[in-house]
Order: C-alpha cells, then sequence, then structure tokens
C-alpha cells in the first residue's frame, strides 16, 4: 500500500499555460474582452513556519544544475519552439472554496491575478472516485474512471495474474495492480533507485524516462504473453501527451511517482521528459517520507518548479539539453495536500479553522508558498517574453475532505473488513477465501472473491448495519453508524455508477460512499484525505487566462475531464483525436470552444 495514504479518505488541483508565438491561444467570443498574462504586483510571501530552508530549493551549485539558476532571471535561451505550448500545474487538494478565500484574503497575488483576467469555472468538479490517479489521467485524457480503467493507484483486475507469475497456464486470475511506490526498484531512494549521487540536491539529474526504473516483478502479469503490464499499457485510452507527440512537438510531464508513466503512451515514449521523483521515499528526516512534514513537501515540490523553469528556458528537465520549451508541460504541487492532511508540522495547526473554510496556519503558510511558486512561472514566461502568449488554466486532481475540524471521524476499516470476511464465512462455511479479495487504502472500494450478485448484496447489508468507534480530531471515541457510509452501490450497481458491464474485470464490486467527515485510517495522522465523492472531495478551482480568453465567471456545472479536449483545442489540434471525445463526447470548455 502507498505510504502516502496510510489507510485514509478525502482530495488535489492543477493550472495550465498554453503559450503561442502568434498570441492567440483560443478563439474568444467578439464581445469579451481579451487577456494577457496577468502581474502580481507583489508575490505573497510563505511564513516562517511554513516556508523551505535555503538549502531546500535547487540552485546554480546544485550539480544537475550547474548551468541554472533557481531565481526567476531568464538564463540562456534554449532552442526557440514556433508552436504554442500547454502548461499544467497541479495544486492538489485545492479546492474552489480555497481559491475564493485565498484571492479575497491576498487581492495582490498571483492567483488573484489569474482569477482576475479569464475565465473562471467556479462549480468545476474532478472525477469519481477523486483520487490523484484517475484524477490525473482524466485531466490528460478527458475519461472518466470507468473509460480509463484506471479507479485508484492502487486497485485490483479480476484477469490479470498476480505480480511474479511466472507460469500462466493453471494460475487463478485475480491481482493488485499497485501503481505506486511499491512499483519502484528502490522505493527508499527519491531517485527511485537510479543510483544517483548527491541527494537529494542532485536530484534534478534524475533520468526524463522514470518507466526505466520501474521493477517489472511487482506489476500484474498479462495472462495472454505472461509478462508484466506496465502502468502505460494499462491505461485504456488516449492521452494528449499521445496525440502531441505524433505530431512532432515536445512533451514533458512532472509528478510524484515514476508509475505516472501511464501517460506515456502504449509505445512508452510519448513523454519525452518525465520527471518524477519519488515522494514516498526516504526524506531527510529519520523515519520520515516527504509528506510528513509540510517544509519537506515544499522542499520536494521546489525540485519540480525549477524543472519547469528549466523547461520555460527551453531545456530539459535537468537544465542539460536543449530541446525547446515544451509543447505541454507541467507539475503538481503536493504542499497544500499535506497542509490539510497533517495535523501538525513543525509545531504548527494543520487543516482548517472551526468554519471549516479559513486555513490554519500550515495550510496558509502552504498557500502562500504555492503562490510565490507560480509567481516565479509567471515571472520566467514574461522574462523570455511568453507572457504575452501564454494561455493560463488553474484546476485540481481532487479536493480534501473534511474541512470542518467537527466533522471528522477517524475510523479503522482494517477490522472492519476483516469482521465483513468474518461474517461472510459463517454464512457460508465452505468458502474457500475471505469475501472480500482487495481493499483502497483511502476509500471503501471492495473488490470481491465472489462476485455474485448475492455476495455483494451481503456485503452491503452487513456494512450498512455495521456500527463502532472511531476516534474525532481531538483523537475522542466518536461512535459511527454504517460502517462510516451514507450509501453502498453493490455488484451490478456498483458497475452501473462507473458506467461499466458488471463483467468488467477492472471496476470495484462495491462503492461505498463515505460521510461526510470519515476518513478511513488506522491511526491518528491525519485529519483529511481524498478519495471519496463528498462535495470537498470533488469541488475544485478551474480557471483559464491569457490572450483569447474572456473575462468572466462561469458558474455551469463542468468536470476536469474537460480540460484535455481544451488542451488540445488551445494548441489548434483537434480534440476529437481522444477516444473519449470520439466515444464519449467530452467536450472543450465553455467558451473556449
Amino acid at each position: 500500500m502507498s505510504r502516502k495514504k496510510m489507510r485514509t479518505i478525502a482530495a488535489a488541483g492543477a493550472a495550465v499555460l498554453a503559450c503561442t508565438t502568434t498570441g492567440v491561444a483560443a478563439a474568444a467570443p467578439t464581445e469579451a474582452p481579451t487577456a494577457a498574462m496577468p502581474t502580481a504586483s507583489a508575490p505573497a510571501t510563505a511564513t516562517p513556519s511554513a516556508t523551505p530552508t535555503a538549502s531546500a530549493t535547487p540552485t546554480a551549485s546544485t550539480p544537475a544544475t550547474a548551468a541554472a539558476s533557481a531565481t526567476t532571471t531568464a538564463t540562456a535561451p534554449g532552442t526557440a519552439d514556433s508552436g504554442k505550448h500547454v502548461l499544467l500545474v497541479s495544486v492538489d487538494g485545492l479546492h474552489q472554496a480555497d481559491l475564493a478565500w485565498y484571492v479575497a484574503n491576498n487581492p495582490k497575488s498571483t492567483m488573484a491575478a489569474l482569477i482576475g483576467s479569464g475565465l473562471q469555472y467556479t462549480s468545476a468538479h474532478t472525477t469519481n472516485p477523486s483520487d490523484s490517479f484517475p484524477g490525473m489521467v482524466a485531466q490528460f485524457t478527458g475519461a472518466t474512471a470507468g473509460q480509463s480503467g484506471v479507479y485508484y493507484d492502487d486497485t485490483f483486475n479480476h484477469s490479470l495474474f498476480p505480480a511474479g507469475t511466472t507460469k500462466c497456464t493453471g494460475t487463478a486470475p485475480g491481482a493488485e495492480v499497485a501503481m505506486t511506490e511499491a512499483e519502484d526498484k528502490n522505493q527508499k531512494a527519491l531517485d527511485a533507485g537510479q543510483g544517483l549521487s548527491g541527494l537529494p540536491g542532485n536530484i534534478l539529474a534524475m533520468t526524463g524516462k522514470p518507466q526505466t526504473l520501474l521493477n517489472p516483478a511487482a506489476e500484474p502479469v498479462d495472462p495472454k504473453t505472461c509478462k508484466p503490464i506496465a502502468p502505460n499499457q494499462y491505461l485504456m485510452v488516449n492521452s494528449v501527451f499521445d496525440i502531441i507527440h505524433a505530431a512532432g512537438k515536445v512533451t514533458a510531464w512532472s509528478d510524484k511517482h515514476p508509475a505516472y508513466s501511464i501517460l506515456d503512451g502504449k509505445s512508452g515514449n510519448a513523454i519525452d521528459d518525465l520527471f518524477a521523483p519519488e515522494i514516498n521515499s526516504d526524506a531527510p528526516i529519520a523515519g520520515d517520507d516527504w509528506t510528513q512534514d509540510n517544509k519537506l513537501t515544499q522542499q520536494y515540490d521546489s525540485y519540480k518548479v525549477q524543472a519547469v523553469i528549466n523547461e520555460i528556458d527551453g531545456y530539459d528537465h535537468s537544465h542539460t539539453k536543449q530541446v525547446g520549451e515544451p509543447a505541454i508541460f507541467g507539475m503538481n504541487f503536493q504542499s497544500v495536500s499535506t497542509g490539510q492532511k497533517l495535523p501538525a508540522s513543525d509545531g504548527v495547526t494543520g487543516g482548517y479553522q472551526a468554519d471549516g473554510v479559513t486555513p490554519g496556519p500550515l495550510l496558509k503558510g502552504a498557500l502562500d508558498y504555492v503562490d510565490t511558486q507560480l509567481g516565479k512561472m509567471v515571472s520566467e514566461l514574461k522574462a523570455r517574453g511568453e507572457d504575452k502568449n501564454t494561455t493560463f488554466i488553474l484546476s485540481a486532481k481532487h479536493g480534501q475532505s473534511p474541512t470542518k475540524p467537527s466533522d471528522l471521524t477517524r475510523i479503522d476499516d482494517g477490522p472492519i473488513i476483516s469482521a465483513l470476511n468474518a461474517a461472510w464465512k459463517a454464512k457460508n462455511p465452505n468458502a474457500s477465501q475471505n469475501l472480500v479479495a482487495f481493499t483502497t487504502d483511502d476509500a471503501m472500494l471492495l473488490w470481491l472473491n465472489d462476485r455474485s450478485q448475492a455476495a455483494a448484496d451481503f456485503a452491503k447489508q452487513w456494512l450498512l448495519a455495521n456500527k463502532g468507534t472511531g476516534n474525532d480530531i481531538n483523537g475522542n471515541a466518536k461512535p459511527y453508524t454504517a460502517s462510516g457510509l451514507t450509501a453502498v452501490h453493490a455488484g451490478t450497481d456498483a458497475a452501473a455508477y462507473f458506467g461499466v458491464s458488471p463483467s468488467d474485470p477492472r471496476h470495484p464490486d462495491l462503492v461505498g460512499v463515505a460521510q461526510v467527515g470519515t476518513v478511513f485510517t488506522g491511526g491518528k495522522s491525519k485529519i483529511a484525505e481524498h478519495g471519496g465523492a463528498n462535495p470537498a472531495d470533488r469541488d475544485v478551482p478551474l480557471v483559464v487566462t491569457g490572450p483569447g480568453t474572456a473575462k468572466a465567471v462561469i458558474g455551469d456545472n463542468v468536470n476536469t475531464t474537460q480540460i484535455a479536449p481544451s488542451i488540445l483545442k488551445l494548441l489548434d489540434m483537434d480534440p476529437q483525436k481522444l477516444d473519449a471525445a470520439k466515444s464519449n463526447g467530452v467536450t472543450v470548455l465553455p467558451k473556449l470552444g
């Protein structure tokens, strides 16, 4: 299981820039004014408690970036690219409400400048389940979980063989599909096992082909070929990277696990430069990974910020090779997410204040940090003259819940699953297997060994009748009912919930929709998580600003799946080349089409 999650539920954020040398990013309504790249009069300054130390941010002395500067001053130009560009930045955990609060309280911030100069979609929703993996896949493919076949980063497939299988006859199918640090050659290393010296400072020397750092022995096995299935081979649809790369343009991305090579296309090379340091690796503080201390998370994020700045300058992420500014590139931030999840970090309280809207001091510092980093990217674009040709799209992989501290009910789902299996065996003494084959670590998604409707109904009824005691924000006992769930979709109903056939081997056999405040975790180290279907899990910001875009606030419901066709539209490519657009009708965002 991913150490990132530690058996818990809740949400993430994203931003996209589209650059052109012509100054036209997308057709805008003729009656609406166009906007240039906004300028914040003064980027927000992170609070001392949440600011990385001086050594946290890559500098010109870092071995991998000896030719680069971590400042926002333009360096020697890379290869000029005459085409348009899109930069996507994901701020994991960011809600629309967070953006609104931050802008209202920081009117001169970078985020305020962004939303004040373009389209703001105030009713945008990420995927369900709201996990990082389907959330990111949705933004780049336009597909829902049922359409992409990606329900979580760690799931189960009834038709595949377990990792390590070498004999594919006479073997019972059914396998965990763990696209987490568990696939790394060395999950304790920031470089995932590449063997770099001088870490973490030299991490920008990490390969741009992190799929080479995945361990085939940790991947599920295809029963037809009896060979391991890499993440990029598991995705059921194409992505914007496939289409853009096929057009001969440079592509890049930065994310938190090498397994994000799932976006690399069936060919395995749709992303020219994928920078994916392992966030769940051992961090400089003994016993911690990079998510257990918010300062460490900011340090980790700063490496990816430098990678993006290097790419803006026309180099690869390490600033060692001139490749031209990519047509599609960007990164995700984790700092806001850990600021929401951690009860405290370095003596600073995490999460939100009692109203569930106002960020606490740790989260406020994380928001300040992200705003400052976004300002650096905008400044670098301006220094290179790309600000006049850039469209910025801000959104999120997922949100996070709960936001109100009094709503929190932490529930250890391990004993619940054990009791469910025991109840099943008591009713079916001849059963040779547990009822539950696999469950996610953040949400109540169950894959069952017995896929009959009767078995699914049994599990549903048992879960809804189950009562117990969890703990609240202060660690005090707090009773719960219905296993912490408000609804359960089982068997054919679960398949319909995701829009797939009941015989589909990938979909969960049971989906439990958590009550507001439920966080499935065996400890007290989390006060929020993502993965569920509550509004705080799914309500994310979505802002589009730049040349050719209107200035308007749009309250219509939109989905983050619409980002993918919108990226292609901004690059003057055909959105209908996306599988999700051809077969499922996902469309470009309103006023961009």
